[in-house]
């Protein structure tokens, strides 16, 4: 290897992958250098490793439908808990292999701590390293307050979660955004006895007030959920006593589930010469991923802007182009999409409730309670609001909390990309009888709110209301 690289990227998961694959099509001087263990968050301790579980859970849960499909014999069922653990594991580490498989790191690998020595040197073990351009792709880690590792190992987070070889019967979830409703829900249909706290009350991201109150409703009739106030830890006999000063439990274990922070500490961003936030991360441009305009770009969890796995890749792709490009050029980025995987699924498509003017939108409103193919399965329980532009009818955005809502969270973002109209998806065929036809009844109850005029070429196909089976 000659002295000068042509990039360096520090970090192997989702975005450092995804920029070591961009380069590597246009250059072999190249390093990734990564400190831990190799492969993605996601595939860890992340997406992957909790879908396993909640799939689990969710099986099992389904024994409470038995009796009304007319099933019998359901008492027999128990959850062995080390043994669903043990199948996370098994899945979680055939994940893993398969995502740093693909991406073919080769020689091209060092494992080590890297830090910053400027936009072109990068120190790692001590030796250092001149290369033409930067990609930092550090990912993130757990929030847990310093007070709290006294207790040992009997704080967990996701990265210690599924590494249990059993759990104990009681558990505090503290943290209700889309981690922790998940995790919850999940442990409490595991058998696990689970309280859970937040300090506000959105939960799993959501912020339209009727979905928000709909997935609470239902999450507080399979488990304990206490919300304002700040949460307090102290050990007792018998474990650990959690508060908020209006509820108090005594848990096994406590899941901290209160976001992830940055990995940027300890690795010379300061050398770079631009300002850094209070958290110790530099400015930041999404469409190009670059800092400043230094030849030094930040991608994934590490820029803290949406720790998303498929956001995380597309900045990893981006920066890969552009950490060799003579000019960084900006992309388009695509539409704003959060799935949360409780049942029923929340899930968030391109503008959130918050994010609306006053009168710039009217809403369109589905409660799956009396939805046909939903109480056909016993899943009629959740909401959905589409959220529409006032004069033109375009789609800006839905809120969910819905069953099925993971798939028709993709349809609604396709069709805010594309910047349809509430009467160009009235216009598509809804087959009968599927989930996606309580989507019609609130893309209906949108249409109706419309100025008359805005879209004068409604299908006749379409122009029946609203029947008892939506």
């Amino acid at each position: 290897m000659s002295d000068m690289l042509d990039t360096i990227i520090i970090g192997a998961g989702s975005a450092g992958l995804a920029a070591l694959r961009e380069v590597r099509k246009r250059t072999e001087r190249v390093l990734i250098v990564n400190d831990g263990p190799w492969g993605t968050t996601c595939a860890r301790v992340g997406c992957m490793p909790s879908k396993v579980l909640i799939e689990a859970a969710d099986a099992f849960h389904r024994r409470h439908a038995f009796d009304t499909f007319g099933i019998r014999g359901q008492e027999v069922l128990r959850v062995d808990l080390p043994a669903v653990l043990e199948r996370v594991r098994a899945l979680r580490d055939d994940f893993v292999a398969g995502a740093v498989k693909a991406s073919d790191i080769g020689t091209r690998g060092i494992s080590g701590r890297a830090r910053l020595q400027g936009p072109h040197k990068v120190e790692i073990d001590g030796t250092v390293y001149e290369t033409r351009s930067v990609v930092i792709a550090t990912g993130s880690r757990p929030t847990v307050p310093e007070d709290w590792l006294a207790f040992g190992d009997r704080i967990l987070t996701t990265d210690t979660l599924f590494e249990q070889p059993d759990l104990g019967p009681r558990m505090a979830v503290i943290g209700l955004g889309p981690v922790g409703v998940e995790m919850a829900q999940a442990l409490s249909r595991l058998g696990v006895e689970v309280a859970a706290f937040a300090t506000g009350n959105e939960v799993a991201g959501l912020s339209d007030p009727s979905i928000n109150d709909a997935l609470r409703d239902l999450l507080k009739s399979e488990f304990v959920l206490n919300v304002g106030g700040k949460v307090q830890l102290r050990e007792v006999a018998g474990g650990i006593e959690v508060t908020n000063g209006d509820a108090t439990v005594v848990v096994d274990q406590v899941l901290a589930a209160m976001g992830r922070r940055p990995n940027v500490e300890h690795m010379g961003l300061d050398t770079l010469g631009v300002e850094l936030d209070e958290h110790g991360v530099p400015p930041v441009d999404r469409r190009t991923t670059q800092i400043g305009h230094l030849p030094v770009f930040m991608a994934g969890d590490a820029n803290a802007q949406r720790p998303i796995l498929h956001e995380a890749a597309d900045d990893g792709h981006i920066a890969g182009l552009n950490a060799l490009a003579p000019d960084p050029r900006g992309f388009r980025r695509r539409t704003a999409l959060s799935i949360v995987f409780t049942e029923p699924n929340a899930a968030t498509v391109g503008r959130r409730y918050k994010d609306l003017k006053a009168g710039e939108s009217v809403t369109g409103t589905v409660d799956f309670s009396r939805q046909g193919r939903a109480r056909a399965g016993q899943r009629n329980a959740g909401r959905l609001s589409v959220y529409a532009q006032h004069g033109t009818g375009r789609l800006l955005g839905a809120e969910m909390c819905a069953p099925g809502g993971e798939h028709m969270a993709h349809l609604l973002a396709l069709a805010v990309d594309r910047e349809l109209t509430v009467h160009d998806l009235l216009r598509m065929p809804f087959y009968h009888p599927v989930l996606e036809e309580g989507l019609r009844t609130a893309l209906r109850d949108a249409a109706s709110q419309l100025p008359k005029g805005s879209d004068s070429d409604l299908s006749a196909c379409d122009a029946y209301g609203s029947s008892a089976l939506d």
